[in-house]
């Protein structure tokens, strides 16, 4: 993204001003924002579902302007919405992996390989013959994928994904996705409220505003606790809690993100010899 912004029709403000952002191939990068931020547009301008205002959008070198170059630009950049069912659209799951196989013109011949490694992929080729509307939230987001997945993309960017889905759903559905990202190297674009979720991405982008607040690690991101709270964002919970022990006086290190590393601090505290 290029110095992007982007105004909805009849909106005083731009959604999104003049945003500069570059995600590497391979990288899996996690963006944070309060409700209205401009995550979501953000994502929608990836995708190409949205052209912006002023600057320009390349995925895989093709510029989303370029009204020629949608097709293709939706093949490489696959996209999760937040309600699975809003992208089933046939009774059979292995039917609505086919589907958009179907409208690429892909060959049956081709076809049935790919519906059956994308299934495989995310761990739902026993349901191939099942009815979606049978599955759980995140048995049915995990179909979504592989409907995308079959049309080898390069990039997946996911608009909040999990946030419909329980607890179980949510692990489950992040964990296809990093999979994808470590072994397939599949770029991901990770559009979260949820702090653990973006604990595991290479990179978290802060949006605020319609601009970029904050970018940088996760260690170096919720390190800054008291700015975060500032943007209206969580912490994760262990990060949170390193900060109520510093401000107790306690020389827990600023940076801690998870419960293992909790453990390990507070180990290093009581136990300071071992």
């Amino acid at each position: 993204m290029e110095q992007v912004s982007y105004r909805y029709e009849e909106a005083q403000e731009d959604a999104l001003h003049d945003v500069s952002l570059r995600v590497q191939p391979g990288e899996f990068v996690a963006v944070l924002g309060h409700n209205g931020s401009g995550k979501s547009t953000l994502a929608k301008l990836l995708n190409a579902l949205y052209v912006p205002t002023a600057g320009r959008v390349v995925i895989c070198g093709m510029d989303t302007a370029d009204d020629e170059q949608l097709w293709n630009i939706r093949q490489q950049a696959g996209m999760i919405f937040q309600n699975p069912d809003n992208q089933i659209v046939a009774t059979v799951v292995k039917e609505d992996v086919a589907f958009g196989l179907e409208n690429m013109g892909v060959p049956q011949r081709e076809m049935l390989p790919r519906i059956e490694s994308a299934l495989r992929t995310v761990r739902m080729n026993e349901f191939a013959d099942s009815a979606p509307h049978t599955l759980s939230g995140g048995q049915k987001q995990r179909v979504a994928i592989a409907g995308i997945l079959a049309m080898e993309p390069s990039c997946l960017i996911a608009d909040e994904a999990t946030a419909m889905l329980d607890p179980s759903g949510r692990s489950e559905v992040l964990e296809t996705v990093r999979s994808l990202n470590r072994g397939k190297g599949i770029t991901v674009v990770w559009i979260t409220h949820y702090m653990e979720e973006a604990v595991q991405a290479d990179r978290v982008v802060v949006v605020d505003g319609g601009q970029v607040a904050l970018s940088g690690t996760p260690r170096e991101i919720f390190r800054q606790v008291d700015r975060l709270r500032e943007l209206h964002l969580d912490v994760p919970p262990m990060t949170a809690l390193a900060h109520e022990l510093r401000v107790s006086g306690m020389e827990v290190p600023g940076d801690v993100l998870t419960v293992e590393e909790m453990a390990e601090e507070v180990c290093k505290l009581l136990c300071p010899s071992k």
